[in-house]
């Protein structure tokens, strides 16, 4: 009887994976205790699985769901567009960006690598909170009312960026991690991540600034206009709150 061909240097494809809109992440894992992780698209229905799972493999594939995560992760972003919005740029945004990132990378590590372990119901449910808490904050400030998130906004953040990794770690858990390269993945998901915020703080800080040069001396906002940002955030995120709740 002929052996079966063995799997490395095959072609693996999901058959009709190219009429999706989904994205596949495959684990192998073989007899000698190594493994192959590949991420499959509708635009790359199709890998070569490789003799060896290389560091830089395994780096591209979780540097690239780490920027996919956060980008797709509206609650996320809102908490970060609401700091932006109380700290108005500045060496305070960079020390509250900077706290809120050494926060949620200390809980990524820890949760992902099972250390501790968290429900992730209720972690869903505070993110939610911490959104309505800093756009509370931001009508306060308007209205002069200074609050711990106007003083001292890194607090804040680094306070809920330890809840926040806790919800990455929940994603990561259930793309999983590849044996072998845990490290290796989880610092290159983690740098996806941060490179994701950026990418969208970047972005928030330049559509403002292109605003006020656009409409500086030719239009001027109402007064109520500064309240519609945090309201609409606030909004949505108790929206989340309750939602969250009532799933437990």
């Amino acid at each position: 009887m002929r052996p079966l061909d063995p799997l490395r240097g095959q072609t693996l494809r999901i058959a009709g994976l190219e009429r999706t809109m989904t994205d596949v992440l495959v684990h192998m894992a073989f007899a000698d205790g190594t493994t192959w992780t590949q991420r499959l698209t509708p635009t790359q229905p199709a890998a070569t699985v490789s003799q060896r799972e290389s560091a830089i493999a395994v780096a591209g594939v979780y540097f690239k769901l780490g920027v996919e995560h956060i980008l797709l992760g509206i609650d996320h972003l809102l908490f970060v567009l609401a700091l932006l919005l109380i700290t108005s740029g500045g060496w305070k945004l960079v020390k509250t960006v900077t706290a809120f990132t050494v926060a949620h990378s200390i809980t990524l590590g820890l949760a992902a690598l099972n250390l501790v372990r968290v429900p992730q119901a209720p972690v869903e449910a505070v993110i939610a909170l911490s959104i309505v808490f800093v756009a509370a904050e931001i009508l306060h400030a308007r209205e002069g009312r200074e609050g711990i998130t106007l003083r001292a906004p890194w607090l804040v953040a680094f306070a809920f960026g330890l809840v926040h990794g806790f919800g990455f770690a929940g994603a990561l858990r259930e793309i999983g991690l590849p044996q072998g390269q845990i490290p290796v993945a989880l610092a290159f998901f983690n740098a996806g991540v941060e490179v994701g915020q950026l990418l969208f703080i970047a972005t928030v800080i330049a559509a403002i600034a292109g605003i006020r040069r656009y409409g500086r001396g030719q239009w001027s906002p109402p007064r109520w206009g500064g309240l519609v940002m945090p309201y609409a955030i606030g909004s949505v995120a108790m929206f989340w709150v309750i939602q969250r709740v009532v799933a437990f």
